[in-house]
């Protein structure tokens, strides 16, 4: 083995081709160091960082760290609580000193239901070698976040929206309702099951027979619905309801009325009505937990935004009024009353016997007896033909065509002013009247007044009416006394009584900013026809067929016995300041039945309702 000094020294020429061989290979050296992987300031090493975070590739984004386990598994934590769909992240400025860097950053995360939640920050870097890398804290992910704490998204439900009545009270509340279903499939013994649902639940609904039950359950494949019960309602048979084999209850949010004996069926219209829209927008939070899992911080905060209560035009004090005084009769009754300055619906009341029939004083058809005679004294005084004090025969019979119409009873007043014949409630005097008159003079005449038109009022079914041309003399002459082919429902004589209140048909409504369609034309009333009816429908208290409601104040009617198979329907128009009003006993015989309905709703109202 040789020695260091006994190697040969090489020669001059060899000295220079290793000096530049050398010198070339420093010089190849100096792109390879400059070309590696890392990125080569501290921003760039950021954003590598932020794109990986915001692609939730973890592992990746926390190879940009110098602590890669503790980072991804912080990193998927937050994501995870935020429940976060997205993610902007932007370093917006950097601050060096020597191997070390500041970044501040902007965070933009994306969160369910169109939420945004935006904050800034700053973190740290440092230089290993050519990299940057960043100095892991969780404060990389929130400036406010310690190292045992993380994040999570919450969401406060808005508290639903309220329905109110014209004074102000709910009708419905937020509540909670309870499902009761049937699962055949887990029941050994259907029939059984059945009868002792049906024992348990038909003091809710006479309807669920056993055999009903066990029909609707065995056609079906899983739980089906049976029956769905307010809670004070669940919690009178829910231990009885477990004990029965196949039941399945369920818990819903749902509105439920305050009194479910004010107008139940209306009310449940216009639940249907605004249930899509009682739940306002939530609103949500995100806060700090700490290692036990303790709410230690809220990090943002965006309050829930209730929906606005709805308010509908029902008057309590008048609907029970109304109820009370349609439930005292045993025939099938109803009444409306209406605001005739504004056409708000301020009761809507039937009794049980009317209710099997649907909502028929708002949508029934009934013939309207002599109270169609306001439309036809309102056809003749628009035309001309009459007013309140012109004299017309009041004969106890008269032949038109082939039709003999008597008055009730055959009585005979002579030639008398059309108000008292109006009084007194002369089918003769309005059955030549009605003769007079061209085909569709009544039925332009009725449009004056409501009647025909056709209202789409927003959370309850209409009618108002039907009047056709009548080409043919007996069709037009019993259409007169409101005996022909005219049919009408009580809410559409309310209106034609609000018509003459106010003196001019107003736009019927129900819930309060929800604006109701019309359609068809309705021509005005002339003054000179609202002058004309108003005295005559006042007389018709003080010295005609409704003198009972005489100590009820100032009120204005037109009685109406209808004939109809089987008997008449007894009815009673009319208003008493604002309150317009029609209420109907169906086959009630006489109209003083209908007046004592009406004088009992206004003798039940409360003293402030007196000038109403």
């Amino acid at each position: 083995m040789r020695s260091r000094s006994s190697l040969p020294a090489p020669a001059r020429g060899g000295v220079a081709r290793l000096v530049a061989l050398v010198s070339a290979t420093a010089l190849l050296l100096v792109p390879t160091v400059a070309c590696s992987t890392g990125p080569v300031g501290p921003e760039a090493a950021v954003r590598s960082f932020f794109e990986s975070f915001a692609a939730q590739d973890f592992e990746a984004a926390a190879q940009r760290t110098d602590r890669p386990e503790d980072s991804a598994a912080a990193m998927r934590e937050v994501w995870e609580g935020l429940q976060a769909e997205s993610l902007v992240a932007t370093p917006t400025a950097t601050r060096m000193s020597g191997d070390s860097a500041i970044v501040s950053y902007g965070y933009e995360w994306h969160l369910p239901k169109d939420r945004v939640w935006e904050y800034t920050g700053e973190l740290y870097m440092g230089r290993s070698g050519n990299e940057w890398v960043v100095r892991w804290a969780k404060s990389v992910l929130h400036p406010q976040l310690g190292e045992r704490q993380s994040m999570q998204l919450r969401s406060s439900p808005a508290p639903r929206a309220r329905v109110n009545e014209h004074g102000g009270s709910d009708i419905l509340v937020p509540g909670t309702v309870y499902g009761v279903a049937f699962d055949a499939s887990a029941s050994r013994d259907v029939a059984t099951a059945a009868r002792q649902l049906s024992a348990i639940l038909s003091q809710f609904d006479e309807s669920l027979t056993a055999q009903s039950i066990a029909e609707s359950v065995t056609a079906a494949s899983g739980p089906r619905g049976v029956v769905r019960l307010r809670e004070e309602d669940y919690e009178q048979v829910a231990d009885r309801l477990a004990s029965v084999e196949g039941v399945v209850v369920t818990e819903e949010a749902d509105l439920v009325s305050t009194d479910r004996d004010f107008a139940p069926d209306l009310v449940g219209q216009i639940k249907k009505t605004v249930i899509d829209e009682v739940d306002g927008t939530a609103g949500w939070s995100v806060v700090v937990l700490n290692q036990y899992g303790v709410d230690t911080d809220v990090l943002t905060e965006t309050p829930p935004q209730p929906a606005p209560s709805f308010s509908v035009s029902l008057d309590k004090p008048i609907q029970v009024a109304a109820q009370a005084a349609v439930d005292a009769r045993v025939e099938q009754a109803m009444m409306v009353v209406i605001e005739a300055s504004t056409g708000a619906v301020l009761a809507v009341a039937q009794n049980e016997a009317a209710d099997k029939d649907g909502p028929v004083a708002l949508a029934g058809q009934y013939p309207p007896g002599s109270t169609f005679k306001i439309i036809t004294s309102g056809a003749a005084i628009g035309q001309g033909r009459a007013t309140a004090d012109t004299m017309v025969p009041c004969p106890g019979s008269i032949v038109i065509g082939e039709r003999t119409v008597p008055n009730y009873d055959g009585f005979a007043l002579g030639t008398v002013p059309l108000a008292t014949a109006f009084a007194r409630s002369c089918n003769t005097t309005f059955a030549k009247l009605a003769s007079e008159m061209d085909a569709d003079d009544l039925t332009v005449a009725a449009a004056q007044f409501g009647v025909g038109v056709d209202y789409d009022v927003v959370g309850m079914p209409t009618f108002t009416g039907s009047v056709p041309p009548a080409e043919n003399l007996v069709e037009r002459t019993e259409d007169g006394f409101g005996q022909g082919k005219v049919v009408v429902s009580p809410f559409g004589m309310a209106l034609a009584a609000a018509t003459v209140a106010s003196g001019r048909t107003p736009v019927p409504y129900l819930i309060k900013g929800r604006d109701t369609a019309v359609e068809g034309e309705v021509p005005p009333v002339s003054p000179e026809v609202v002058e004309n009816l108003r005295g005559m429908m006042r007389q018709v208290i003080t010295s005609g067929t409704a003198d009972r409601i005489r100590d009820q104040g100032d009120v204005y009617g037109k009685t109406g016995e209808a004939e109809v198979e089987g008997g008449s329907h007894s009815w009673f128009v009319g208003y008493r300041g604002d309150l317009a009003f029609a209420t109907l006993v169906v086959r009630g015989g006489s109209s003083d039945n209908a007046v004592a309905v009406t004088r009992d709703m206004f003798a039940a109202l409360p003293p402030e309702y007196a000038g109403a």
